[in-house]
């Protein structure tokens, strides 16, 4: 417990009155993080840095209490005007090492996140050898008597086709109370996530959050596709958090620093909200997002993709079977096509390990894939072409021309995996191999859109010379960023996609860059509506690709749940359009019509989650959008067999019992007359009933597997089904 004497040495340097969070010194120097008006020992050092020789204080798994970062001194700090924001640098050193620190924490009045990063330059006589240092770390959530036993702990799984897997549980099931002060020390464990490989995404978010029992929020997000981790514990009787991008021990990333030499890590943030929970927090995510990302043309077009892979070619596409989908996508609404895998050359062996290339196939295209993409725009529609920029084909021609250099390497030893060599984009030679490829594409093709998709996880990375593989994998990752905004340099209207299998690396290092992000390869539209639901947490809803693939032996219900999850978000078509019937076609138009009417709204509502965020085997889910003047609210009601899928048997009450009705809170509209109002399907026979003294919705779907879009606003939009 601190003392009324030991509270009078220390000095506020800087706070944020909306995060409730404060930095600290004293009377050495020492700096600390953490809620305003919390007890010193509760917060944690601005830095945590661990380096070889230089441990940490208490030895556990965590990556807290190291001791350079307890030695760190305040040297100066200052905050500065930067655009409509403003940004806090402070300056610290370790008198042992040499090691200066320069952390710079970027805010805006008013707004509730902080984001973070840290330079680190040796100023010493002797080398460095670091293992890991943290973007961000705070301490001091729910100090109070009990507050830990109040606290909520949620994070993200992630997986090919089962991304954005949201799971919650308190926050004592996994940091249980010890009893502090019978031993004298801290718990030696904590709660952590962190990647593995070059998927980001691969296994979690990197992304999670704490509730309390009062409706604050807490979410931090780590922005790096090149390994992160973050922890979060208990230290004298409240949270911590400590963010991080790759380490050692789970990465393979050291640096050494030599004198004069420096290191910056990847970015980090905290955005918090007073009240409202997890829903508020999401909403200022969302617009830190929109904040940080590059400024492009398609955040506010919103053009509607349609794209052949998806249920349809599945990376077979040839001339004649790519005209009847060009014609049906541009009668059906679609605004750019998107010629997915397998366009390139190939041979009696396939194409999968013979990339890299990247020109067109003459068996699949005879006189040339122009007439393809003619055809895409006669029909109104922007081409588009799937590329997979990092990877060279094992038997690709390109694996023996470009310089060994240009290639992932570990132990001298050129890296491969799944048939496909790794670029390091650093290398010039890799380098201007992609540049003179998207150059013909735009130039020569008049491509205007690029699905960039990423199929291997090639592991920790690649060692150059006397480099760890972690730091080679960072360095490539940072060559990479740097690369994508030199083709947006280039090539201003160019829209770049961002996929790995779907959503495995679906981080903010990418999305601050290019302009939508895969969500998912999912193929089961019964399994879709989790993910597509819970899209918005991992990118903002107009960056979010959601699929949509109706296909000509689905009944009606099954054609509109198929569409239900896009149109909040981004629609990307897909499915055998050219074989439906007038009436299954006119389907799928109508609702590429209502997404249409709405998209001017999505780049600025903000995602929530009425029944929750949800689980994998929900039967029913709600995923809404805030706008200005109105709501929309999508709702599915799947079947209790839904989880079958392709045929698999599985228990009816899997989904538990369902009368069809389903009451959903609205507590953003208590009070407000609404005539909420069916968008999609055109037909439906969802009754909808509003009481407003209650803030609740009560939708009743007859049948199930079915879905809606529903318009909850005080007037009916022109054109809608008022219930």
């Amino acid at each position: 417990m601190t003392t009324a004497v030991e509270a009078a040495e220390r000095s506020l340097l800087w706070s944020h009155d909306v995060l409730g969070l404060a930095a600290v010194a004293d009377s050495a120097g020492a700096v600390r993080l953490g809620a305003a008006g919390q007890d010193w020992n509760t917060l944690l050092p601005l830095v945590e840095v661990t380096v070889t020789g230089h441990g940490r204080t208490w030895s556990g798994e965590r990556f807290i209490d190291t001791a350079v970062g307890g030695r760190l001194a305040h040297r100066s700090h200052e905050t500065v005007r930067d655009g409509d924001g403003q940004r806090t640098t402070f300056r610290l050193a370790d008198p042992v090492t040499g090691l200066g620190a320069v952390i710079t924490l970027r805010t805006r009045p008013g707004a509730g996140f902080l984001r973070s990063q840290v330079r680190l330059v040796n100023e010493g006589g002797a080398p460095l050898r670091l293992e890991s240092v943290s973007s961000l770390a705070l301490g001091g959530i729910g100090d109070a008597v009990g507050a830990l036993d109040g606290l909520t702990l949620h994070w993200a799984d992630n997986d090919w086709l089962a991304e954005c897997r949201w799971r919650h549980s308190p926050f004592r099931d996994h940091i249980v109370s010890l009893n502090r002060p019978a031993h004298g020390h801290e718990g030696r464990g904590c709660f952590e996530r962190y990647s593995q490989g070059s998927w980001s995404t691969g296994r979690h978010l990197p992304m999670a959050g704490l509730t309390d029992r009062a409706g604050r929020a807490w979410l931090w997000q780590i922005e790096s596709s090149a390994g992160w981790r973050y922890e979060t514990g208990e230290r004298e009787g409240a949270a911590y958090v400590a963010l991080f991008g790759p380490d050692d021990a789970h990465h393979q990333w050291h640096r050494t620093l030599a004198p004069g030499e420096e290191f910056t890590t990847v970015p980090a943030v905290l955005v918090a909200a007073r009240a409202g929970g997890l829903d508020a927090a999401f909403g200022e995510l969302t617009a830190y997002r929109r904040r940080i990302r590059r400024v492009h043309p398609d955040h506010t077009a919103l053009p509607v993709i349609y794209n052949d892979y998806m249920n349809t070619l599945m990376g077979d596409p040839t001339t004649d079977k790519l005209l009847p989908l060009v014609e049906a996508a541009g009668a059906a609404g679609a605004e750019v096509f998107v010629v997915d895998a397998g366009w390139y050359d190939d041979d009696g062996q396939g194409w999968w390990d013979a990339v890299g290339a990247w020109d067109a196939s003459g068996r699949r295209f005879p006189g040339g894939i122009q007439r393809v993409l003619d055809a895409i725009r006669s029909h109104g529609m922007t081409p588009g072409l799937w590329l997979e920029p990092e990877v060279v084909g094992v038997r690709s021609p390109l694996a023996r021309t470009l310089p060994p250099e240009a290639f992932f390497r570990r132990g001298g030893v050129r890296v491969s995996e799944h048939g496909r060599h790794h670029l390091d984009l650093r290398h010039p030679a890799a380098r201007a191999h992609l540049d003179r490829v998207v150059d013909r594409l735009v130039d020569d093709w008049g491509v205007g859109y690029l699905k960039l998709d990423y199929n291997v996880n090639i592991g920790p990375g690649t060692e150059n010379g006397a480099e760890s593989a972690g730091a080679g994998l960072l360095g490539h990752h940072r060559a990479h960023l740097d690369w994508l905004g030199s083709l947006l340099d280039r090539h201003p209207g160019l829209v770049l996609e961002n996929c790995a299998s779907g959503g495995l690396r679906m981080d903010y290092a990418q999305l601050a860059v290019v302009q939508l992000q895969s969500t998912s390869d999912q193929q089961d539209p019964l399994r879709c509506p989790p993910i597509a639901a819970a899209s918005a947490t991992a990118a903002t809803p107009e960056q979010a690709a959601v699929w949509a693939c109706p296909q000509p032996d689905f009944g009606p219900d099954e054609i509109a749940f198929a569409l239900t999850g896009a149109l909040t978000a981004r629609v990307q078509l897909s499915g055998f359009l050219d074989r439906m019937s007038p009436e299954q076609f006119d389907l799928v138009r109508s609702a590429v019509s209502v997404h249409k009417a709405l998209r001017a709204e999505i780049p600025r509502g903000l995602p929530f989650w009425p029944l929750g965020l949800p689980a994998w085997e929900d039967t029913w889910i709600a995923s809404g959008l805030r706008g200005r003047a109105a709501t929309w609210l999508a709702l599915w009601r799947r079947a209790p067999a839904a989880d079958a899928g392709a045929g698999a048997a599985r228990p009816r009450e899997r989904y538990g019992a369902d009368d069809g009705t389903r009451a959903v809170p609205l507590s953003h509209l208590r009070g407000v007359p609404l005539r909420p109002t069916v968008l999609h399907p055109a037909a439906s026979d969802a009754t909808l009933a509003w009481d407003a003294a209650a803030g609740r919705l009560t939708v009743t779907l007859p049948r199930p597997g079915t879905a809606v879009l529903l318009h909850l606003a005080a007037e009916p939009p022109a054109g809608g089904d008022e219930r």
